[in-house]
């Protein structure tokens, strides 16, 4: 059993077309491939919110349909088009200016913005990964990488297709006992290019593309994390024809450093100092991303003492400050030792500088993660 459309566009059956268009607009906007890569659930549904939307925006075939149901467009007579045999290609081309600039101004994915052109053919997208320093995220860095990337071959030439006259649609009346329904497919013998191969280089395949190999610029801003997927417009496939090229889509990987752990904007540095250094105190001198840093150790320093330094962490990606370097202290216990330095050691065993005394104010080591974290 279909789905209500007003259901699944959320709106009561009384609602104005201006709240039907924003209603549908904001699942569009929700469920756009785009933003849902690789989901059939995500890309079903944005199909029936088209679906909704095409018969409920119609004041002709919303009567029918809040008289009869779907049953006023089985068969896909009057349905606008669609029906179970909906592709993406007829609601980009259709429905393309109601996004308005929610998607970088012209429409999703590269589909022109206006309602009656055909749509344009975009090339496939295609992933790279890309390795990244602590060091080279810090301060964001340009790589170049080489990708082979289908290209128009030289020489090739399109013609208007004969079967749509180039419009990519096909459009049927249909006589039915409702009246007189127009229906508009995708044109089968371009799918929806409205254009046709000509002439064709020797060394291309079907649709004139040939395989190259491009040197590629990529700009990455500081701050980036493991995982995260950048974009370069236009660095995918070539489209044939008068169609846009695809994206090349950049995975960042991040390399592990040997000394720095990365948790968020904030690094860590496990920093060992000596049974004396920790008694006596000490100047100590440590990596940081941007040059060496030295650090006062204090006379009587524990083991597990952190020592924030502000702002020597990774910047936001967002813009929004730098995070922390925080540097654990742990005391190194010697292993072996002489017999002169048995002797001592077993000497302060009842010794009062040697006993554990912690101050009640003393904070313990969970509160000490905690305050880091506050």
């Amino acid at each position: 059993m279909k789905q209500d459309y007003y259901e699944i566009l959320k709106v009561s059956k009384n609602a104005s077309t201006s709240e039907i268009k924003k209603a549908y607009r904001r699942k569009a906007i929700k469920y756009h491939p785009d933003k849902n890569p690789n989901n059939k659930e995500a890309e079903e549904k944005f199909k029936k919110a088209a679906e909704a939307y095409e018969v409920l925006s119609n004041p002709e075939k919303r009567a029918k349909y809040d008289q009869f149901g779907h049953a006023a467009f089985e068969g896909g007579q009057g349905g606008g088009g669609f029906g179970g045999g909906m592709n993406m290609d007829d609601i980009f081309s259709q429905f393309g200016d109601i996004f308005g600039g929610a998607f970088g101004g012209g429409g999703f994915s590269g589909f022109g913005g206006g309602g009656g052109s055909r749509a344009r053919v975009k090339g496939g997208n295609l992933r790279i990964r890309v390795t990244l320093s602590l060091e080279e995220i810090v301060n964001g860095v340009e790589k170049k990488v080489k990708v082979r990337r289908l290209v128009k071959a030289d020489g090739v030439t399109y013609r208007t297709c004969s079967t749509c006259n180039g419009q990519g649609q096909v459009t049927r009346v249909t006589n039915t006992i409702l009246g007189r329904m127009q229906t508009a497919t995708t044109c089968s013998t371009c799918q929806g290019t409205g254009e046709m191969i000509d002439h064709r280089p020797i060394g291309s395949n079907a649709q004139g593309m040939i395989e190259k190999e491009e040197n590629v610029s990529i700009k990455i801003p500081p701050g980036v994390v493991d995982g995260v997927q950048l974009k370069v417009s236009g660095k995918g496939n070539e489209a044939p024809g008068n169609g846009i090229s695809g994206d090349l889509l950049v995975v960042i990987q991040e390399k592990p450093h040997d000394l720095l752990k990365r948790e968020g904007n904030n690094l860590h540095y496990d920093l060992y100092i000596n049974f004396s250094e920790a008694v006596l105190g000490a100047q100590k001198e440590i990596d940081t991303l941007t040059g060496k840093v030295r650090l006062s150790i204090e006379a009587g320093t524990q083991s597990g003492k952190i020592l924030r330094l502000r702002n020597k962490g990774l910047p936001s990606l967002e813009g929004y400050g730098k995070g922390d370097l925080l540097v654990h202290v742990n005391v190194w216990t010697p292993q072996e030792l002489t017999k002169e330095q048995r002797i001592f050691f077993e000497e302060m065993k009842e010794n009062d500088n040697f006993k554990p005394n912690v101050a009640h104010n003393e904070k313990s080591f969970f509160e000490k993660v905690k305050d880091m974290f506050s």
